[in-house]
């Protein structure tokens, strides 16, 4: 199946590891030119190395999506060398885990701009260019928890839900222009802030006797889905939050 990704430009956040590098990877894979980011910037020239050898252009940039500056900074270099951005995939890390109790306002502070201002930021940025060429591709990496929070992950449960919120607002903003917004929820899947949280809780590993598919999943399986809706297949699927969960969520809608 073609997905029409060949040559479109696309940025993914967050993608020196974890969903974000494995989105990279398989957007590679279908063709398109690659911008990642990371505050790590030995996992960043490996990653740039991986997505090099698959014979598309990358562009990888150190620093902080959470710092106003840092966005700034990657937002206009990605212009500088390709113009626009067709693809934007907004990601981040994991905020601290715990109750509400046990963070300070600073805490929430900081998982505000973590969250949703390092989204806000980056849609800013990137938009005009698709509004402009009438096609474009806004997919957020939420989290399952935005559907049946998960305990102990307040913040996250939190602030990736104003997230939900605004990519559900923009699909009904910018249908007209041919961009499509959705949100993609990995449930647990096989990444290092998994084995974080196994390792803080190894009853944790249990949880697979909850998921449907009795396995936790691969960041590939997470991969494909995103780059589906990435694509020109996906053209008539915008405002939705597609869970990528093995069945975890309970919920019938």
């Amino acid at each position: 199946m073609d997905l029409g990704l060949k040559n479109r430009v696309a940025f993914v956040a967050a993608s020196s590891q974890g969903l974000g590098k494995s989105v990279a990877l398989e957007l590679a894979k279908e063709g398109a030119n690659i911008i990642i980011c990371g505050r790590d910037k030995e996992l960043l020239k490996a990653t740039e190395a991986e997505i090099k050898a698959i014979g598309v252009s990358v562009l990888s940039l150190a620093g902080d999506l959470s710092v106003a500056n840092d966005r700034q900074y990657f937002i206009d270099t990605t212009l500088k060398q390709f113009g626009a951005v067709d693809i934007l995939v907004t990601n981040s890390g994991g905020p601290p885990t715990g109750k509400f109790e046990s963070f300070s306002e600073e805490d929430w502070n900081k998982a505000v701009q973590q969250l949703l201002g390092s989204v806000v930021g980056l849609i800013k940025g990137f938009l005009p260019g698709m509004k402009e060429q009438k096609w474009g591709r806004i997919i957020s990496i939420t989290s399952q928890a935005v559907k049946q929070p998960v305990n102990n992950l307040i913040l996250s449960n939190s602030v990736r839900s104003s997230v939900v919120g605004l990519m559900k607002t923009l699909s009904n903003e910018l249908g007209e222009y041919n961009i499509t917004v959705n949100n993609v929820m990995p449930g647990y899947t096989k990444t290092s802030r998994l084995t974080k949280l196994i390792e803080s809780n190894p009853s944790f590993a249990s949880v697979t006797s909850e998921i449907p598919l009795k396995r936790f999943g691969n960041p590939e399986e997470f991969a494909a889905a995103v780059t589906f809706l990435a694509s020109d297949r996906a053209s008539y699927i915008t405002g939705v939050s597609l869970a990528v969960d093995g069945g975890w969520i309970k919920a019938m809608m």
